[in-house]
């Protein structure tokens, strides 16, 4: 439900309306605008629950008009925030018109691997160095990363190179762990739905990147970065990794870039595409990492190994250092015409 104001609505009124929702037991959501004021209940309101908040709402001073959202997901909604969200992280701010590039290996191997493609991504380009320290696999056999020594590994990576830091979070009692290293806590595909993991996380106050499982539909996605955004976290990124394809006979996943447009039309949220685990073939990386860039992504992922015929996991996906430098060259070349920097 949204209550927007009159023109001119004083503060006394607008808490009134505030007072007004606290009294029925839900929490109003202030939200700015230019001319006038609104106030949100971002919450599932039953019929009657509907009723006798407008009843008592409608007749407030100041009150212009009460309007039911059409989406499931709220604090998510481009309805309740108007304005585009900015997360800051280190020196870069993530969901501005500068496209952003998360880069490295998917799994922390050792400390000189770790540190060799940092220095590779940060010398290309890249903005915030992703790997990998505890790593969901299919076979409890592959290696299953170097856990809590990882993430001592990317912290001290990040320290000596000034690249935020990002890595996955998998179990809600590690989300404390894993926060004390990294600057932003990734949320996996296998995850999305963990709502546990999604409320510690989003208790944490850390950015949180949420992938979209492999199954998922836009509103199941959004729902599950409406539990982070529900915490008080407002620093939630979107990221489109790929959705179960038809034919696995060429690719690992279908990269559905339908959803960045479509998400940049409900979500105030920033959205990044991952076309490493997108198509699962080195090859068609750069293409679709280029495509991301025009269907409005605010960034990419990508995995960057500095030998990817030796990666202890997802290794051919991976770009080696020349295709990854060659292509944030590109990309560099392009935003203008995309209408971004970078």
């Amino acid at each position: 439900m949204l209550i927007l104001m009159r023109l001119g609505a004083t503060e006394e009124q607008i808490q009134e309306v505030c007072d007004a929702i606290k009294a029925r037991g839900f929490d109003p959501l202030l939200l700015p605008g230019e001319d006038r004021r609104a106030v949100g209940v971002p919450a599932a309101l039953s019929n009657d629950q509907k009723v006798d908040l407008e009843g008592v709402i409608s007749r407030l001073p100041g009150v212009s008009k009460i309007t039911q959202t059409s989406s499931p997901f709220k604090l998510a909604s481009i309805e309740y925030h108007p304005n585009p969200t900015v997360i800051p992280v280190k020196d870069v701010e993530i969901g501005t018109d500068e496209f952003v590039v998360f880069g490295g290996p998917c799994s922390v191997e050792s400390y000189e691997q770790f540190s060799t493609a940092a220095k590779m991504v940060k010398e290309a380009g890249s903005k915030v160095l992703r790997g990998g320290a505890f790593k969901p696999r299919t076979s409890p056999y592959s290696f299953q990363g170097l856990q809590e020594e990882g993430l001592r590994i990317i912290q001290q990576v990040g320290k000596e190179t000034g690249l935020a830091t990002i890595s996955e979070v998998m179990a809600a009692d590690m989300v404390e762990t894993v926060a004390e290293y990294v600057d932003i806590l990734q949320i996996g595909a296998r995850s999305m739905q963990n709502f546990p993991l999604l409320i510690e996380a989003g208790k944490s106050g850390k950015p949180v990147f949420l992938k979209r499982g492999p199954a998922a539909t836009i509103d199941e996605f959004l729902l599950a970065s409406e539990y982070l955004l529900n915490q008080g976290n407002e620093n939630v990124i979107l990221c489109e990794r790929g959705v179960l394809p038809i034919d696995r006979t060429y690719v690992r996943n279908t990269l559905d870039l339908n959803s960045v447009p479509v998400l940049k039309e409900l979500t105030h949220l920033p959205v990044i595409v991952d076309p490493s685990h997108g198509v699962g073939v080195a090859r068609y990386v750069p293409a679709m990492a280029k495509a991301a860039m025009f269907a409005g992504a605010d960034g990419v992922m990508i995995e960057m190994h500095p030998d990817p015929r030796e990666a202890l996991s997802d290794g051919s996906q991976a770009l080696d250092p020349a295709t990854f430098s060659q292509l944030l060259g590109e990309f560099k070349q392009l935003a203008p015409i995309a209408g971004k920097r970078f």
